[in-house]
C-alpha cells in the first residue's frame, strides 16, 4: 500500500542536533509533496513553537501538538482535536513534582507558561545550547505560577520538568514512579533530561489514527519517524514506524525500520525508501 501520510517528529528526528531542518530534509519533504503525500508534523511542542523553517512549508496544514494533546488546522485555524489535563489533577502533579529536584512548567492554550524562578533557573537545568534557547523562546514566565493557573482556571495541555546532568538518577526513579503514582496520564521522554507528562488520552497515535480517520486514510497508508518514547504509540500505529538511529531503545525495538540519525538526514532516507 502507498504512503498516502508522514507522521515526523521534529527534536532528534526532522530537526538536527542544532535544531535545523537540513536542506537533504527539506528537499525530500518537497519531493514527497509534489507526489501527493501528506506531511504533518507531530511534536511535543506547541503549534507556535515549530520552527519557522517548517511551519512556513506551502504543504504543511495539520500537525499534531503537544505531544498529541492537539491536532490543529493550521488553514482554517481550528483545532480538530483535544485532550487535556483537568486543573485540580495537575495541581496534585505540582505539587508531587516540589518534591523532586526539577523545574516544570506547563502548557496552557496554545502557549507555556514557567514561575519566573524557574525561569531564572533554566541555564543550570538545559546546558545544551539549542535546547536552552528553543525552551526560552517560548516559555513566558509569571510570578506566582499556580496563582495564575488558578486564576485562569482552564484545563492544561501538557506539563514538563527538566532535571540537571547530576541528577539523572532521580529522573530514572521518576520515570517509574511517575506513571504509578498518577495512572491517568502519560509519562514520556523527548529529550535526554525532560519528562513529559500529559493525559493518558493524549497521545501521538490516537492523534494520528483519528487525523488518519478525518481524512479517509487508512493507517496502512500512514509512516511515522521517530525518536524519543513520546514517539512510541504513533511508531506503533502507522502502517509503517520508522526510528531514527538516535532513537530509545524502546523506539528502535517497535519500529519496522531504522534510519540515519537526524544528523544523517535520516528522514530523507526514510522518505526516499518509503514514498519515492
Amino acid at each position: 500500500m502507498a504512503v498516502r501520510i508522514v507522521f515526523l517528529d521534529m527534536d532528534g528526528t526532522l530537526l538536527d542536533s542544532e535544531k535545523r531542518l537540513s536542506p537533504e530534509n527539506r528537499a525530500a519533504l518537497e519531493q514527497a509533496a509534489e507526489k501527493g503525500v501528506l506531511i504533518v508534523p507531530a511534536t511535543g511542542r506547541l503549534y507556535n513553537g515549530l520552527p519557522d523553517e517548517v511551519r512556513r512549508l506551502p504543504f504543511v496544514r495539520y500537525a499534531l501538538c503537544v505531544n498529541g494533546a492537539q491536532v490543529y488546522d493550521s488553514l482554517t485555524g481550528r483545532t480538530l482535536h483535544r485532550a487535556e489535563i483537568p486543573l485540580p489533577l495537575a495541581m496534585r502533579v505540582f505539587r508531587r513534582l516540589e518534591e523532586l529536584p526539577v523545574i516544570y512548567d506547563c502548557y496552557l492554550d496554545g502557549q507555556s507558561y514557567i514561575s519566573a524562578a524557574f525561569y531564572a533557573q533554566i541555564d543550570q537545568y538545559i546546558t545544551n545550547g539549542p535546547i536552552n534557547r528553543m525552551v526560552k523562546s517560548v516559555r513566558t514566565p509569571v510570578d506566582d505560577f499556580l496563582g495564575y493557573l488558578t486564576q485562569r482556571g482552564q484545563s492544561l495541555q501538557k506539563i514538563v520538568m527538566f532535571f540537571q546532568d547530576r541528577d539523572m538518577p532521580a529522573r530514572a526513579r521518576a520515570l517509574e514512579s511517575l506513571p504509578r503514582e498518577f495512572p491517568e496520564f502519560a509519562v514520556t521522554t523527548a529529550i535526554y533530561n525532560n519528562i513529559e507528562m500529559n493525559i493518558a488520552a493524549a497521545h501521538k497515535g490516537a492523534a494520528l489514527a483519528g487525523l488518519c480517520r478525518a481524512l479517509g486514510i487508512g493507517l496502512d497508508q500512514a509512516m511515522a519517524i521517530g525518536d524519543g518514547t513520546n514517539d512510541l504509540t504513533m511508531i506503533q500505529t502507522a502502517g509503517i514506524g520508522v526510528a531514527m538511529a538516535n532513537a530509545d531503545p524502546a523506539v528502535l525495538a517497535a519500529a519496522d525500520y531504522v534510519t540515519g540519525s537526524c544528523d544523517e538526514h535520516g528522514v530523507a532516507d526514510a522518505i526516499r525508501r518509503f514514498c519515492l
